[in-house]
């Protein structure tokens, strides 16, 4: 590829931030492909590239992957100026976005890793925390995704469980082997002796009453946990959905998997995607998530 060559050649860059490059170009080829679109990039605007920016900033991608993003497209396209492929650059005035909300705030996996340490397993209701972080996490649930989850939605023989996200829209999202094997160790030492309230036969995480759990229990937890593991950041339940998004991505997988997984309809359009094959959702939870390798 003329472009690699020229990362190499011209710009000497090591090959780890020629690949984040070269991946660069290949997301922003999948979003035009989302939204229809087939133009070359001589007829790609400033505005649409902005509008990718802001797409990407939606998933949760944090600030810091944003801007290696578009170092990678100006890149791509001083490549394709000095090629005679082009004649403009639309990158030159692309800034990071102006959105309105923000940045949302994530975990590397060292900080997660600490948080998850900071349980205490001795106790039933950590044994049941351990199990919900790592749901969290694996799975890049809202948090009313994690209380509302039903033991009949776990389909650990293929790998997914089913989720009801906003508008009580159901989607099945793939469930790591680490997660799944929390959510059985909690079924059979906690849950499995806990007295349940009337109707809570199919909820899989409840409190020591034997009833739901709410969001602000999983907050309050949340928060604890960060405190004892020592991190400064301000998170909440969903900086761990922000996290499952950012790692996948900045791993190099696929856009679409990642908006299929959230649950995100389009910010252009009502549903610019059609729904992925299960195999191919659950193999890049199995190649890019950081809890499978």
């Amino acid at each position: 590829m003329g472009f690699k060559a020229y990362l190499q050649l011209e710009r000497s860059l090591s090959t780890n931030s020629i690949e984040a490059y070269i991946h660069d170009v290949e997301k922003l080829t999948q979003y035009f492909e989302l939204i229809g679109v087939s133009d070359g990039p001589e007829a790609i605007s400033l505005h649409q590239l902005q509008d990718f920016i802001k797409w990407i900033a939606e998933l949760g991608i944090t600030a810091r992957t944003q801007a290696r993003l578009i170092s990678g497209l100006r890149a791509f396209y001083k490549y394709l100026l000095i090629e005679n492929i082009v004649t403009r650059d639309p990158t030159e005035l692309l800034d990071l976005p102006k959105i309105g909300m923000k940045l949302p705030v994530t975990l590397d996996l060292e900080e997660i890793d600490k948080i998850l340490s900071a349980i205490d397993l001795s106790k039933p209701e950590g044994k049941r925390n351990k199990a919900m972080l790592e749901t969290l996490y694996s799975c890049g649930l809202r948090v009313s995704e994690l209380t509302g989850l039903k033991i009949s939605n776990l389909y650990f023989n293929d790998g997914f469980i089913k989720v009801v996200g906003k508008g009580d829209k159901e989607r099945l999202v793939p469930v790591g082997r680490i997660s799944q094997a929390e959510i059985i160790n909690y079924l059979s030492e906690v849950r499995h002796h806990i007295h349940l309230k009337k109707g809570m036969d199919d909820v899989l995480f409840l409190n020591r009453r034997g009833a739901m759990l709410s969001r602000v229990m999983i907050f309050i937890i949340i928060k604890n946990l960060a405190t004892l593991a020592g991190i400064k950041k301000n998170i909440s339940p969903h900086t761990f959905r922000h996290s499952f998004a950012t790692h996948l991505v900045e791993g190099g997988a696929d856009l679409r998997a990642v908006q299929e997984m959230l649950g995100h309809e389009s910010i252009t359009t009502t549903e610019i995607y059609t729904h992925l094959d299960k195999d191919y959702l659950r193999s890049t939870i199995i190649e890019y998530h950081p809890r499978e390798k």
